[in-house]
């Protein structure tokens, strides 16, 4: 990607080292579910997430401690600079709905949430709780090496998926998810759609040129590889289609690309 000259946001939150050790500090229903979501995307055991979510909670200090300058922290905050750029626009000419900023909160090792407790096996994850997104930058590793998904741009899309999420919640499809009730069917549409979204901002970054040759290809592969099946078969060696709550590979693909081809939001469409 070609963020040299993109604003940075200022919507970074720096927890690393700065705490983060607290348990879960409530939340619950969908914030608890799409924490939940993040877990298995990643690969991870949903179960810690609600195990801890049953602890009572104990302060943590939040605040900011300085950290060294890296050229990960630069990059998402060049990142999140576009996804924000990109978002005031599109959210308000597609929809009625008013843009708000999210926050991306920076952690190492485990954090608390309004969601709840997660640690870094979580993978990055949205808490509509407190509309932050969090991500611990040993992820990019992962996203390498166990997910075999290499490059700026699918770091791109697993953080435009997160903010895709951020717009769900604007939208108000968070609270129509929760009022239908969780399923497993309703988690996979959310996912897909959070996709979709991603695609439309990789939509507006092709049209700054702000993309390399191979971008789209590394954020397909990204998709792929966090598709319910490729990760069931890497993690437990069959596959199990009525416990997906992401979707395929084939369909995770399907539905980014529908985002960055179209630029179109209603092309998201997923929970009728």
């Amino acid at each position: 990607m070609r963020l040299g000259d993109q604003r940075p946001s200022d919507n970074i939150q720096d927890l690393r080292g700065g705490g983060g050790r607290g348990l879960a500090i409530g939340g619950g229903g969908l914030a608890t579910v799409v924490l939940a979501i993040g877990i298995y995307l990643c690969g991870g055991d949903p179960s810690s997430l609600l195990q801890g979510e049953q602890q009572p909670s104990v302060p943590q200090n939040t605040a900011n401690k300085a950290q060294a300058p890296d050229a990960n922290h630069e990059f998402v905050r060049r990142l999140m600079g576009n996804l924000e750029d990109a978002w005031r626009q599109i959210l308000p000419q597609q929809t009625r709905v008013r843009y708000r900023d999210p926050v991306l909160a920076l952690f190492e090792g485990q954090v608390s949430s309004a969601c709840g407790y997660a640690s870094a096996a979580t993978g990055p994850f949205y808490c509509p709780g407190d509309s932050k997104l969090y991500l611990d930058f040993a992820f990019f590793r992962e996203l390498q090496r166990e997910f075999k998904a290499p490059g700026d741009f699918a770091q791109g899309y697993v953080i435009a998926h997160e903010f895709g999420h951020h717009i769900q919640n604007l939208t108000g499809i968070m609270d129509k998810v929760q009022r239908a009730g969780n399923n497993n069917r309703i988690s996979v549409a959310l996912e897909l759609q959070a996709d979709c979204y991603a695609g439309i901002w990789g939509n507006f970054a092709a049209k700054q040129n702000r993309l390399d040759a191979g971008d789209v290809e590394e954020a397909i592969r990204a998709a792929q590889a966090v598709g319910d099946d490729m990760i069931q078969k890497r993690t437990q060696g069959y596959v199990v289609p009525d416990s997906f709550t992401h979707g395929s590979a084939a369909q995770r693909q399907e539905y980014f690309m529908k985002g960055f081809q179209s630029g179109d939001m209603r092309q998201c469409e997923t929970l009728r």
